[in-house]
């Protein structure tokens, strides 16, 4: 009796060895959406590069708004491309901050927070402006991280794409600003 309790221990601890527990439910890390991929309409304005340096400060932890996946693309010498930022008419330093996308903004402002990971602390979103990328201009492209606003509130990971670049100021121009307006439906 002993030696078959000794037998069916020894497999009951085989099998547990075989299976490891691997991480705990609230460890699972989410994945994230979409891709980096350029659509045809931009593909052939850019090239891939490689520059680890300014896609680590594009890529954010989870629950910390940034990229959650990115790609470092530098414009072409002929390219013509406008990019759109929604910013903060009450600091006039964000008019030409790190974060844009690649169409203007429509529809519904909490859609676009929810689409783009943009907590309200953050901006209340009340300018546009549409600027030109300049040639030769490095910038990342990539999907949203989560961004944890509130203990109410949590944009989960986007796939929606989005824009970080890291000079705005040196490396947009033709920019033209448009003022928010309330239009209620």
């Amino acid at each position: 009796m002993k030696n078959i309790i000794t037998i069916i221990l020894g497999v009951a601890l085989v099998g547990c060895s075989a299976h490891p527990i691997t991480q705990k439910p609230q460890e699972i890390v989410q994945s994230c959406l979409g891709n980096s991929n350029l659509s045809p309409k931009f593909a052939n304005q850019f090239e891939k590069v490689e520059d680890t340096q300014l896609l680590k400060k594009a890529l954010g932890s989870p629950n910390q708004g940034k990229l959650c996946q990115g790609q470092v693309y530098k414009s072409k010498a002929q390219a013509q491309v406008i990019l759109y930022r929604a910013w903060n008419s009450t600091n006039a330093h964000s008019k030409l901050g790190n974060w844009w996308a690649f169409h203007q903004p429509a529809g519904k402002i909490s859609n676009y927070r929810a689409e783009y990971g943009i907590c309200y602390q953050w901006t209340p979103l009340d300018k546009l402006v549409s600027c030109t990328l300049k040639p030769n201009t490095k910038l990342v492209v990539g999907t949203g991280q989560s961004a944890k606003c509130s203990k109410y509130l949590t944009y989960p990971v986007s796939a929606k794409q989005q824009i970080y670049i890291d000079n705005a100021q040196s490396a947009v121009n033709n920019c033209r600003v448009l003022e928010g307006h309330f239009n209620w439906k």
